[in-house]
């Protein structure tokens, strides 16, 4: 421990001095006479972009006993919301950040005490200083050792330790001991533009966390109660309204997710890119999906299937570049697929795509669609694509462009089936499904040569889609 925490033990009487040829065994034993310690939680980094955090909910309050591995707070970072684990056991005798609070990695946002008696100097030194004239002004003092936590466990909310406990408990599953009632920080937004007492609210999300969706249902459902149609039709408009509507000339700051959209697509611009466009004749693979839809098959995954088979036969295409001078043939097809999710942009990733089949590809791609809407989403699962697709074609769409996002070698744009007159080899007229697809590429390692024979593959397979389903 004490190499993780780089802090002298201070003992309780004079009479007990500090030998350095002591054993570690030896100190273990007499921490009993050891003063008790008020240690730092300090912002955790939950990705490799991650440069601050958000505080979604703090699921233990002020005084509240911790354990060591269970839940203290839920933080959002730029792509998803994490349970952050306690390492000690102790108190949490100060929170330093609130609710709704933003705070840099690293920067402490509570103080842990380890005994009761603690707390109260816990909260006198939140209070009094900053963080880091905490640690500063209490490194010397024998009284108390003030130790910063190196990096807290993270983990997805949707592994709950304390899921049996909530389940026997009286309170509500989205209240911790009926103190406090967990919601995402729209959810709560939402709750107050509609009216809609969360406390009365059953959450859907992991530990029973109240999601936006929740509100909604909830605000549907007292709307459908009331007495008569006539009022019912008034309560259902408005809450159609305030669904919809926006508070115009109001300045919105960027939430977590936006801000770290921003800087990718700054980042962006600093790469020399291309696009190329193709038509794609759909039939084939409609019909296919028609088949196979009632198995669970989605039309997301068959894209991707088919991409990524199209992309084992031109590694080029799927390479990237980061430093400028060299670019890498990455060994795994990864294809990441954008999903709007409120208030950003996601991409879950599909790991070896080439290799799974079709329909365990469509239930993987089913249960990372679930977790990003509930924003749950581990960093491997939205930050290892090699590949990115991009459809509208469910919004009637039929052709636009992808910005590339960094890191990653081509994107496709993917747009609606639609019927079009087309003249056949020998000369007739007829009639097929179309669709357009454009890709974006880094000219720096691809060129265009490449994309026009990647898509003349990709066209091949769907056009020809009997090995999508093997």
């Amino acid at each position: 421990m004490a190499h993780l925490l780089q802090t002298t033990f201070f003992p309780s009487s004079n009479s007990l001095q500090r030998n350095p040829n002591r054993s570690s065994t030896a100190i273990q034993l007499r921490t009993t006479h050891v003063q008790a310690k008020i240690r730092e939680i300090f912002m955790p980094a939950l990705s490799s972009t991650m440069t601050e955090g958000k505080i979604v909910s703090w699921v233990k309050c002020e005084g509240d006993k911790l354990a060591k591995g269970e839940s203290v707070v839920v933080v959002e970072s730029d792509k998803a919301d994490m349970d952050v684990e306690s390492f000690y056991d102790g108190y949490l005798a100060a929170i330093m950040v609130e609710e709704g609070g933003v705070a840099s990695v690293g920067s402490a946002i509570a103080l842990l005490a380890e005994t009761e008696a603690e707390i109260a100097e816990a909260k006198s030194k939140a209070s009094s200083s900053s963080a880091t004239q905490v640690a500063a002004s209490s490194s010397g003092a024998p009284e108390s050792v003030t130790e910063r936590i190196p990096g807290p466990v993270a983990q997805s909310s949707t592994v709950a330790t304390t899921s049996k406990a909530v389940a026997a408990s009286a309170v509500h599953p989205a209240s911790e001991g009926g103190k406090r009632v967990v919601a995402s920080p729209y959810a709560k937004k939402l709750s107050k533009e509609l009216k809609v007492d969360l406390e009365k609210v059953i959450g859907s999300g992991p530990n029973g966390r109240i999601v936006a969706k929740d509100v909604e249902a909830a605000a549907a459902a007292a709307a459908a109660a009331a007495e008569s149609a006539s009022s019912a039709s008034t309560k259902v408009g408005t809450l159609k309204a305030a669904l919809a509507g926006v508070e115009l000339g109001n300045v919105v700051p960027f939430t977590t997710m936006q801000g770290a959209v921003s800087k990718n697509m700054v980042e962006c611009l600093s790469v020399p890119t291309f696009r190329v466009g193709y038509t794609i004749t759909t039939d084939a693979l409609d019909a296919l999906y028609k088949k196979i839809k009632s198995k669970g098959v989605t039309m997301t995954a068959l894209l991707a299937k088919a991409t990524a088979l199209a992309l084992v036969k031109h590694p080029v295409v799927n390479a990237s570049c980061r430093d400028g001078k060299s670019f890498t043939y990455n060994s795994s097809i990864n294809i990441a697929v954008a999903v709007a999710v409120d208030g950003g942009l996601i991409t879950p990733v599909l790991q070896d795509a080439d290799k799974v089949d079709i329909y365990s590809l469509s239930r993987n791609w089913k249960e990372l669609v679930d977790k990003a809407r509930a924003k749950q989403l581990q960093p491997q699962e939205y930050n290892t694509g090699t590949f990115t697709l991009s459809n509208l074609g469910m919004f009637g769409v039929d052709r636009f462009d992808a910005i590339l996002p960094p890191g990653t070698g081509a994107i496709m744009a993917v747009g609606s089936a639609q019927p079009s007159v087309v003249a056949s080899k020998d000369g007739r007229i007829g009639m097929k499904n179309q669709m357009q697809v454009n890709v974006t590429a880094d000219h720096r390692i691809i060129y265009g040569a490449d994309l026009a024979s990647f898509l003349q593959t990709l066209a091949a397979i769907i056009e020809d889609p009997k090995d999508l389903t093997f």
